[in-house]
């Protein structure tokens, strides 16, 4: 094993004393859930000193993309994400640690900040030999991809082969206009000639059809031979370049795998855990890229490592926000998953953590408005924190309630979905017949629904509409960002209904129906730029969100009169 003390650096004593008045807030029962928080008192005063320092240093030089703490356009620098770890040290005295994830200013090792778990910058580290290699295979190959006699070889292979293809097809309709023409011959003859002397020209035609056949595979062996002989000179080249790339792919595979054993993450107990360990034994999938370069891990290793007394803890983001990504400047944020859970796991093993509300419902005590009912289907109004289906940890559902009440409804009942956070009209159908025909005016988009929000800000104009592509973001399910390249469609109308004490209450149209598709377009800089009140995930907590789906236009499945469902948000 790896001692963690060769892969870590001290250069400097993080622990930095609150000037506010730190004292005076209560501490926190248990260690904060890093994946759903509001955050704690001594946290938000972290932040907000590190927040001012951020604002106001000269240490180093990074693009945030903000002037006088404004986020800027989209393009111009990028933001980044930062976290306080508020811990007590050995002598009982309340402080906090800063950590920034990635790098900052092209480095890793500023003053005031946390270190890096294993820094890849140290000169005296395996890394730096093995990048080097690397950069002289990368060189190697660029230097033999730019090889002055390769175009012009690719560019004669091109000529033979264009040359080849046109003579061969010459010499295929000669021979098929020769064939013909004995054919032909051969039914005159056979009626003129006496059979001796047809016999005689038959085997002439034989020799002839032979004679074309040898000059057409003659052929074909000369410009066979022609086009290899300048493979093989384009071979010599490229050969070399296809060994050099899967000699690099091999050493790079081993360079990050050696990258990955000297990650090496505590715990309160002093177990220590490599990155490669935990992420086969919890992921059971390699460690995307980045992984331990975040802000909660190097947080958690200096505390460890000091011996400091973890309080609590919270992430921000500071700047403008990537393309893709909704992240607003100087809001709080929980830990990504798909790169610090299965770290985390093993870092805060054994220590108390607030539960974690995905765990547990909230909505048990919330009772489901029957809007309409008939002999097929029901309309009904979902309480906000209520799942439209069973989660994997909770049951409690619309479905499931559903089922609970019908039992002797067939079928899968729920005709669509609506998110946890979002109340409103859903269909339910009685049996499989008529949910198959309400879907399936779903997939035709011929039902219109209308969902009222109240977002945080003025928006300015009227009306419009948003078209912005969405997929799963991979590192972080199941928060959604934008993408051009593999999202899918997905469009959204709006109108503003009421603006009112800087909020703005807005009615949207989905023309599509997917994830999370209302807050993205909402919260998004390319959309509207203000989140929906009470989003948990691309705004800020609260005590809920408020969205809410307040009308549904459909055709009854069986008598087909068009049908308005309207129900009022309670917002």
């Amino acid at each position: 094993m790896i001692d963690i003390t060769d892969s870590y650096t001290f250069q400097q004593d993080c622990f930095t004393r609150f000037q506010g008045q730190a004292d005076a807030l209560p501490l926190p029962e248990r260690f904060t859930f890093p994946f759903y928080y509001q955050p704690h008192p001594l946290s938000a005063l972290a932040a907000a000193e590190l927040q001012h320092y951020l604002a106001d240093q000269m240490d180093w030089v990074h693009n945030f993309g903000i002037t006088e703490g404004v986020p800027g356009a989209i393009g111009m620098g990028h933001g980044k994400m930062f976290g306080v770890l508020v811990v007590k040290n050995q002598q009982g005295a309340l402080g906090y640690l800063a950590a920034f994830s990635g790098k900052l200013a092209g480095r890793n090792d500023h003053a005031r900040f946390v270190p890096p778990v294993f820094d890849l910058l140290l000169e005296d580290n395996f890394y730096q030999a093995e990048e080097q290699e690397l950069n002289e295979m990368n060189r190697r190959i660029a230097t033999l991809e730019q090889h002055p006699d390769l175009p012009e070889i690719e560019l004669l292979l091109l000529q033979k082969t264009a040359t080849a293809a046109q003579q061969l097809e010459a010499e295929k309709h000669k021979l098929k206009v020769a064939r013909l023409h004995r054919k032909q011959q051969r039914i005159h003859f056979e009626q003129e000639m006496t059979p001796e002397a047809f016999q005689e020209v038959q085997e002439n035609f034989i020799r002839e059809s032979l004679q074309d056949q040898f000059r057409f595979k003659e052929l074909r062996r000369y410009w066979d031979q022609q086009i290899q002989a300048v493979q093989a000179q384009k071979n010599q080249l490229t050969d070399e370049i296809q060994a050099l790339k899967e000699a690099r792919k091999t050493k790079s595979a081993g360079v990050q795998q050696q990258i990955f054993e000297h990650y090496l993450f505590l715990n309160q107990s002093g177990t220590q855990k490599s990155l490669a360990d935990i992420f086969q034994q919890g992921a059971a999938t390699a460690p995307p890229a980045g992984a331990g370069e975040c802000a909660a891990p190097k947080l958690l290793q200096y505390a460890f490592l000091h011996q400091l007394k973890p309080i609590a803890m919270a992430e921000f983001w500071w700047g403008v926000s990537h393309t893709g990504e909704v992240r607003k400047h100087g809001h709080f944020y929980p830990a990504c998953r798909g790169k610090c859970e299965p770290i985390l796991a093993h870092m805060l093993e054994g220590v108390e953590m607030d539960p974690n509300p995905i765990m547990t419902s909230s909505a048990s005590d919330k009772a489901i408005d029957l809007v309409y009912e008939d002999d097929y289907f029901l309309v009904l109004n979902k309480p906000a924190s209520l799942l439209s289906v069973p989660g994997k940890t909770i049951t409690d559902s619309v479905y499931s309630r559903m089922k609970q009440q019908y039992p002797q409804a067939t079928g899968p009942l729920i005709v669509h979905r609506l998110d946890m956070g979002t109340s409103g009209l859903m269909l339910v159908a009685k049996t499989a017949e008529i949910h198959k025909v309400l879907q399936s005016q779903f997939i035709r988009r011929t039902i219109k629904k209308r969902y009222v929000a109240v977002l945080e800000g003025t928006v300015r104009e009227e009306k419009g509409v948003i078209d912005l592509p969405l997929r799963v973001d991979l590192e972080d399910r199941p928060r959604q960002m934008v993408c051009y390249e593999y999202g899918r469609e997905a469009r959204t109308q709006w109108e503003v209904i009421a603006r009112e004490d800087g909020k703005t209450r807005i009615h949207f149209y989905p023309i599509t129906g997917r994830t999370h598709q209302l807050r993205v377009h909402a919260a998004h800089p390319l959309g509207l730029n203000m989140p929906i009140l009470g989003d948990d995930i691309y705004g800020n907590q609260g005590d809920r969100l408020h969205l809410h789906a307040d009308q549904i236009a459909f055709v009854h499945p069986v008598s087909g009169e068009q049908m308005t469902i309207q129900v009022s948000a309670e917002f």
